[in-house]
């Protein structure tokens, strides 16, 4: 069935702003209601927002006739360009096809460094594809651009996690991310930093993710911590000192509860 997109809008004048200046009190698709939404970008076939649990985004073609106005959607535009990207990715698959073996293979990945054995927590020995900097201070915290509104980070603990939307391991972890940032929200920030592009990361709508995410082109924090693999997350306790480093999928409730008990102010 066509998804039908219903919007209770409030504008403060009948001229229309930018898209990426345009804020909605509700959205609704199909059985999803997003509330709190600011449209950030429009294309010739999509509409991209925040709202209050994370980022969004839906086809301008299911929007309501006078929606489809607002953002100028011509849908013989979006053919075109609907038409230029199936274009595109078939000859890249192609490419591939074509390729010869050694230029498909990735190189292999540097020897990941052993977690040191003296912290455990309940967390098992694991190896990681990054410099420690276990009980060590963080590199400075620095992004390119919030791609949903600015956390509070003042007092709390901050899991960091370095993740891309190409990557399987990364996706597969977001829920569990989600889960961690609705238990310990009170004292824990997740934040989410991805090395792609601001289109790259709206344009990726399953799974949802709830906590704050960023973008930084350069990966200035990646590179500090010496990344050589994702997921890769790092928890910085309230001082700015890094007291877990690896997969996100080791904290669960129990050890990250002793993590923030034990190095709490």
């Amino acid at each position: 069935m066509k998804r039908i997109l219903l919007l209770t809008i409030f504008l403060a004048s009948a001229t229309l702003l930018r898209a990426d200046d345009e804020h909605f009190s509700t959205l609704k698709v199909g059985s999803e209601v997003y509330t709190n939404v600011t449209v950030t970008s429009v294309t010739a076939t999509h509409v991209y927002f925040s709202h209050t649990r994370g980022m969004g985004s839906v086809k301008l073609k299911d929007l309501e006739p006078n929606l489809q106005q607002v953002f100028h959607y011509n849908a013989a535009a979006a053919t075109a360009a609907d038409a230029q990207r199936a274009q595109a990715n078939a000859a890249y698959r192609q490419a591939l096809i074509a390729a010869p073996a050694p230029n498909r293979q990735a190189p292999a990945p540097p020897a990941p460094a052993q977690r040191p054995p003296e912290v455990n927590n309940g967390i098992p020995p694991h190896q990681i594809s990054a410099k420690s900097v276990l009980n060590q201070p963080a590199p400075n915290f620095v992004v390119e651009k919030w791609l949903t509104p600015e956390p509070d980070t003042q007092g709390k603990f901050v899991l960091v996690d370095f993740w891309a939307t190409w990557c399987g391991p990364c996706r597969r972890s977001i829920p569990h991310l989600n889960t961690l940032y609705g238990m310990f929200r009170q004292r824990l920030v997740v934040i989410g930093i991805s090395g792609e592009t601001e289109f790259e990361v709206r344009r990726m709508t399953s799974p949802l993710i709830s906590y704050p995410v960023a973008i930084d082109t350069r990966q200035r924090m990646a590179s500090a911590l010496e990344v050589k693999g994702i997921p890769h997350a790092i928890l910085i306790d309230p001082k700015g000192i890094v007291r877990f480093e690896g997969h996100p999928e080791y904290l669960n409730h129990d050890n990250l509860a002793a993590l923030l008990d034990q190095n709490g102010q």
